[in-house]
């Protein structure tokens, strides 16, 4: 449909999806960067979508029971913020609008989850938001099977263009929900056939319409700038017990010069054809200026939404008190007062009993207590559910016959798996985690990092985490990946060294509120390290003293993982030799760093030789740890690795790459000589 055709057929509407489209050319002008092309494409499907269908309130926007509305195409993020402008979000001002990606501005280039109110996550990276999608879309049937429809009863929307559809994960994604039927689930992609580069034709020619329905989902196509036809597809994707995909054929940067072209996806800033694409929308205001009446008219969307949740409050005050403060404390991401407690027995039965486990295994012994108290955890695993030990008996498999499991079998889909876990933990109600071997997170890592950049509490269960992998090989065996998460801000990356370890990090991390956490586990068994009982939690300090020296302190070994046992064996060589040596043991260098600096340096005094230990690469936190606060502090060294792994038993490598208490207590002696 046409420009003058929608005009003159449907006014009022083209006037609403106009302001949109003025907004964004306005923001993207004065910001001199930014898509202008997506916005102004895909602008009639978000204004019925608002208008006649989506289910907000812009006064209370982290209601429990709205619909969810994800922008894919994060590159298009003028859309998402005028429609918050429009719809009357209090923090998107226009002066916010006018400061469109400008330093202080919450109107960032891509959206950003946590700085905008009506913004569910962060998108931009290609592909995200629909794999996040699939997350929202099981936390729904999750809680509604839960708590019932009358509190929990919304849709998740995604616009998702070209360039989603191409990159990999939506692939993983758009399998998940066709096999798990997720029929709350709906998106419109953004059939514009213009990338970066030119035509979609240069690098692909995949029939998207037959991709969805292969992988079972309901879909449609429809012309995107025919707000009946839209309203109608919109209607029809609700009534189907499929995930939906609404094939919307638009034309990016509709009415301006660069319509149709790939100079259309970016920035439009020429005076001359900014002002020509305004004449050609019957736009006859100034930059920044939307008339009363289209603000009235988008501003009663939102006024809409206020009753819906009018309406929601009385139906959730029905249930019992008992039921609201569980969903209350769940969607509030509280855990359950009882989780200190269950996890002081289990160490306390630790210590006692001094098993030797992987602590893959000692993760599983922890989630057998967790999981039955926590009742929002959803674990899974990427294909390895005997491997990650990340199933325990009571959670039952989440799947189309069984919407109250609480265990995702992923699949070998790693990157869908992490992206889909952030989605879960965005939607709120429940605490995901899932596992994959370590190595894998170069699969998951974008995921990964948006959680962190997100401030998400999302756990990556990681096995595998070394050489002691074994026979597997390099292709398997993780050593820079240590590296790699403890270099993402915003991250806790935990290597415990043994289930005493282990559970006090699922404490940390299943209490945590603003970032992710990381497990890198291990294949072999493990002794119990801490056979002392103690209460606190020592983990939750990062690092701590495991074994005092006796005598003159001349050596302290930090270490990690299953690297502690061969410190300790090593002090055993030294002390005999009368080298007085301090064992660290140092689970999580994020919290160690957090720490005061008296008790940092009650850990790690200057004056005794440092040296650390650890089947990994030498990263930046060694350094820290290992020069001192002022870098200077000490005479220091690094057992580790320094190259790939090999594929050998795992004891063997051990011995070869030179990773032993004989090495460790050579390396002191050395630095002492």
């Amino acid at each position: 449909m046409d420009i003058a055709t929608l005009r003159k057929e449907h006014p009022d509407h083209w006037m609403r999806a106009a302001a949109i489209r003025a907004l964004t050319l306005d923001a993207v002008a004065a910001a001199n960067s930014g898509h202008s092309g997506m916005p102004m494409g895909m602008a009639d499907v978000a204004t019925v979508l608002f208008e006649k269908h989506l289910k907000f309130d812009p006064k209370a926007p982290r209601w429990a029971d709205r619909d969810r509305f994800i922008l894919s195409a994060g590159h298009g993020s003028m859309l998402i913020y005028s429609l918050l402008y429009l719809t009357g979000y209090e923090d998107v001002t226009l002066d916010q609008i006018k400061n469109f990606r400008q330093w202080g501005a919450i109107t960032a280039g891509h959206p950003e989850y946590g700085h905008v109110s009506g913004v569910e996550t962060t998108t931009g990276p290609l592909g995200q938001g629909i794999a996040n999608s699939i997350g929202f879309a099981m936390a729904e049937e999750i809680q509604r099977a839960r708590f019932g429809k009358k509190v929990v009863d919304h849709h998740t929307y995604v616009i998702a263009g070209d360039g989603c559809l191409m990159e990999g994960i939506s692939q993983e994604a758009i399998g998940l929900a066709g096999r798990h039927e997720l029929s709350r689930l709906i998106v419109f992609w953004d059939n514009n056939d213009i990338t970066i580069d030119g035509k979609v034709s240069l690098s692909d020619r995949t029939n998207q319409v037959s991709r969805f329905k292969a992988s079972g989902w309901h879909v449609q196509e429809i012309d995107g700038h025919d707000p009946v036809a839209i309203d109608a597809a919109i209607s029809k994707a609700k009534s189907t017990k499929k995930p939906s995909m609404i094939a919307c054929k638009t034309h990016i940067a509709l009415g301006h010069a660069a319509q149709d072209t790939s100079k259309g996806h970016g920035a439009l800033t020429d005076a001359e054809q900014l002002a020509a694409a305004k004449e050609a929308y019957g736009w006859t205001t100034g930059p920044f200026v939307v008339p009363d009446e289209i603000k009235a008219q988008w501003e009663a969307m939102g006024t809409r939404g206020a009753q819906a949740h009018a309406e929601w409050k009385e139906r959730f005050a029905s249930i019992s008190e008992r039921k609201q403060a569980e969903f209350t404390r769940a969607y509030d991401g509280d855990a359950p007062k009882r989780l200190s407690a269950v996890v002081r027995a289990l160490k306390k039965q630790v210590s006692d009993e001094q098993p030797k486990v992987a602590t893959r295994k000692s993760s599983e012994m922890a989630l057998e207590v967790i999981n039955p108290i926590m009742p929002e955890t959803v674990g899974g695993s990427a294909d390895l559910t005997g491997s990650n030990n990340t199933r325990t008996g009571d959670l039952g498999v989440f799947d189309t016959d069984n919407r109250k499991g609480r265990y995702v079998y992923w699949g070998i889909r790693e990157h869908g798996m992490a992206a889909a876990m952030n989605g879960m933990a965005l939607h709120g109600g429940v605490r995901p985690y899932g596992g994959t071997f370590f190595v894998f997170t170069d699969y998951a890592r974008p995921s990964m990092r948006l959680a962190a950049l997100m401030g998400i509490p999302t756990v990556f269960v990681m096995t595998h985490d070394s050489i002691g992998v074994g026979e597997d090989g390099p292709t398997h065996q993780p050593v820079e990946h240590l590296a790699i998460c403890r270099a993402t801000p915003n991250s806790y990356t935990f290597r415990p060294a043994d289930t005493v370890e282990t559970a006090e990090a699922w404490d940390i991390a299943l209490t945590a509120k603003d970032r992710p956490s990381v497990l890198a586990l291990t294949r072999q068994g493990l002794p119990t390290v801490r056979t002392e009982h103690k209460t606190r939690n020592l983990v939750a300090q990062g690092g701590y003293v495991l074994a005092e020296a006796e005598g003159k302190r001349q050596a302290i070994l930090i270490a990690t993982g299953s690297e502690v046992e061969t410190a300790l064996k090593a002090r055993e060589i030294l002390q005999d030799a009368g080298v007085g040596t301090r064992v660290v043991s140092m689970p999580c260098m994020e919290l160690f760093t957090e720490q005061d600096e008296a008790y940092r340096r009650r850990v790690l005094p200057a004056g005794p030789v440092r040296v650390g230990v650890e089947a990994a690469v030498r990263d930046g936190g060694w350094d820290k740890l290992l020069l001192g606060e002022r870098g200077r502090e000490a005479k220091q060294g690094f057992v580790g690795m320094e190259s790939f792994g090999a594929s050998a038993p795992a004891g063997t490598l051990f011995e070869q790459f030179g990773i032993t208490a004989e090495a460790v207590a050579q390396k002191v002696r050395d630095l002492l000589a």
